[in-house]
C-alpha cells in the first residue's frame, strides 16, 4: 500500500494548537486523517492514567473517546490528555502511536516521537527532534489563506505583519509595555503597510489598544475570527510575534520568505519558551526584537522530520 493511501486516527483534546500539530504532520506525509475528541471525565482520571502506564496498564476505564470507524494505519496525538489513551487505542487496533510533543511523564514506548529541541528529549531511536513545531507544508493551504485575505486587504506597499498571542504561565502582556513595543515598531518600519491581528488570548486592553492606532490592516479576535496568518507568512518582508506561542512562531519560522522578529514578553527568558526562541536565533530563524531589525530570514525545512517519522512507522 502507498503512503497516499494510508489514514491516521488524531486523538484530539480539543486545543487548536495540538490539533493542528496533528493535522499538519498528515498533511506532511501526504495521508488522510479522522480526528476525534479523547478527554478525562472524572477528575482524576487523568492522574491514574500516569500510574496505570507506569504499572504497564492499559485501559480504557480512566477516559472517554468519541466513535470512530477505520481502519487506521497509525494514531497520532499531542498534549499530555492524549498520550495514554494514544497508547491504548494503538495496542487495540494494533497500528503504530505517534506523539506528538514530549510525553514528559509518561513511559517513552511510543512507535515514534515528535518533540521539539526545547523539550531537552533524550536521544533515543524512537524519538525525531524537530527545532520548532509542525506546521501546515501544504502549498494550497496557504494560497487559500492569501486568496482570502485579498478579498478583505488590497496591499499598497511592501508590508511588516504583527502577530500576538497573549498571556500565559510563561509570558505576560500588558498594554503599557505593548504601546512601548508598538513605538519602536512603527520607529523601524516606517514606509511600510503595517499590519496585525490579535489572537483569542490577547487581552481586551492591548486589543483596544490595537484599534486606536493607524495599522493598515487590523484583525481583532474578539470581533472577527478570520485567520490572517497564512497571508501575513506569504506576503510580508517582516513578521512580528509575540514570545508567547512556539505554534505562531514556528508557523513565521517555517514558511515564506519574511525576516522574523519575535517580540520579547517572558516571565523568564530562561524557561522553554526562552530556549526556543534562543535556539533559532542562534541558526539564522528568528531575531529578538530590541528595537532595530535583524536579517533573520533562514527558514526550517520540516521534511527531513517527516521522512523520519515514515521510516519509523514502516511506511
Amino acid at each position: 500500500m502507498a503512503i497516499r493511501d494510508k489514514r491516521i486516527l488524531i486523538l484530539s483534546d480539543g486545543k487548536a494548537g495540538h490539533e493542528s500539530q496533528a493535522r499538519a504532520l498528515c498533511a506532511g506525509l501526504g495521508v488522510a486523517c479522522e480526528v476525534v475528541r479523547v478527554a478525562y471525565p472524572f477528575r482524576l482520571g487523568k492522574a491514574a492514567s500516569y500510574l496505570y502506564d507506569r504499572l504497564g496498564i492499559r485501559t480504557s476505564c480512566c477516559f472517554d473517546v468519541a466513535p470512530f470507524e477505520g481502519p487506521f494505519d497509525a494514531i497520532v496525538g499531542a498534549g499530555s490528555t492524549t498520550f495514554y489513551p494514544l497508547k491504548v487505542l494503538a495496542r487495540r487496533l494494533q497500528i503504530p502511536s505517534v506523539a506528538l510533543l514530549y510525553p514528559r511523564g509518561y513511559r517513552l514506548d511510543f512507535d515514534c516521537i515528535v518533540a521539539p529541541t526545547f523539550d531537552q528529549p533524550p536521544e533515543l531511536p524512537q524519538v525525531v527532534t524537530i527545532p520548532a513545531n509542525l506546521t501546515n507544508t501544504n502549498d494550497a493551504f496557504y494560497a487559500q489563506g492569501v486568496a482570502e485575505f485579498r478579498q478583505r486587504h488590497t496591499p499598497a506597499r511592501p508590508a511588516v505583519g504583527l502577530i500576538l498571542g497573549g498571556p500565559n504561565p510563561f509570558a505576560h502582556m500588558e498594554a503599557d509595555e505593548m504601546a512601548h513595543h508598538f513605538d519602536r515598531i512603527f520607529a523601524a518600519t516606517a514606509g511600510m503597510e503595517r499590519w496585525i491581528t490579535t489572537s483569542r488570548r490577547t487581552p481586551r486592553a492591548v486589543e483596544a489598544l490595537v484599534d486606536r492606532l493607524p495599522f493598515d490592516y487590523k484583525l481583532i479576535y474578539s470581533r472577527d475570527t478570520f485567520n490572517p496568518i497564512p497571508a501575513f507568512v506569504m506576503l510580508c518582508e517582516t513578521l512580528f510575534v509575540s514570545n508567547d506561542s512556539t505554534g505562531m512562531i514556528s508557523e513565521a519560522v517555517t514558511r515564506g520568505r519574511a525576516r522574523v522578529e519575535v517580540i520579547p514578553n517572558l516571565r523568564n527568558p530562561h524557561s522553554k519558551f526562552g530556549r526556543f526562541v534562543d535556539d533559532l536565533a542562534r541558526d539564522g530563524h528568528a531575531h529578538l526584537f530590541q528595537g532595530t531589525l535583524g536579517e533573520a530570514r533562514r527558514k526550517i525545512d520540516l521534511a527531513p522530520a517527516l521522512a523520519r517519522v515514515a521510516e519509523r512507522l514502516r511506511w
